[in-house]
């Protein structure tokens, strides 16, 4: 096991507008006071604007690397987003855990909680509204510097001192990583698709997708999520 215990910043949101076209996101997120209560639904004072795509049992928990802040910054300026953890929407902010070493299925005790990594992140078209640049989205997506998503195994309380501890880790083939390089670049992988379809620790819409490439033999048009549907009329 490769992960040392970390003690995480703990952030929550509210829903808020964000840019225009009446857009609104609880992807501004603030540090939280603890003790924080994890439900099966995630920390118990955080909102989602967007409960069809963000939320619900498989995305309970966002977590996101502090690493690396350092990088978008020189990669996009000074956005006012990245001055301080919660500009990615994240619940969980660390430094030191990142998608390389963090894998698929890793169940992470905090306090009396049990977590256990569901997927990666699929980045959407809010991020563009969030920090700037029209394609900030496809960055995320093409930098593999997506965060990653807990599922609750337990509900419990975590308190200040509480850290983010390794216990189990029932994927050591599968790096965050991987699965990333998988969706995004070697995305016609016969062998791997399928190997991905077949892991049971894998949020079931991510197996599906696995599936229907592996059927079809065609990638998922992601227009529509990277960059927002185009107004009617």
């Amino acid at each position: 096991m490769t992960l040392s215990p970390v003690r995480p910043r703990v952030l929550a949101g509210v829903v808020a507008p964000l840019g225009g076209a009446g857009h609104v996101s609880a992807i501004g997120k603030r540090p939280a006071p603890g003790p924080w209560r994890i439900g099966k639904a995630g920390l118990e004072t955080d909102a989602q604007a967007d409960r069809a795509h963000h939320g619900g049992p498989e995305k309970a928990l966002h977590h996101y690397a502090f690493d690396h802040y350092a990088a978008w910054r020189a990669e996009i300026g000074g956005v006012a987003a990245l001055d301080a953890p919660g500009g990615f929407g994240e619940n969980l902010s660390t430094s030191g855990w990142t998608e390389d070493n963090v894998h698929l299925g890793d169940v992470i005790r905090f306090g009396r909680a049990l977590l256990q990594v569901s997927q990666g992140r699929q980045p959407c078209f809010k991020l563009n509204l969030r920090f700037g640049p029209r394609d900030m989205a496809l960055r995320v997506q093409k930098t593999g510097r997506t965060g990653w998503y807990y599922r609750v195994l337990e509900e419990g309380v975590a308190g200040e001192g509480d850290v983010l501890e390794l216990v189990d880790r029932p994927c050591p083939d599968w790096p965050l990583t991987r699965l990333s390089n998988l969706l995004y670049r070697d995305m016609c992988d016969s062998d791997s698709l399928a190997a991905m379809a077949a892991l049971s620790h894998l949020a079931e819409n991510w197996r599906r997708l696995a599936l229907r490439r592996l059927e079809s033999g065609k990638v998922e048009n992601w227009s529509a999520r990277l960059y927002g549907r185009p107004p009617r009329g």
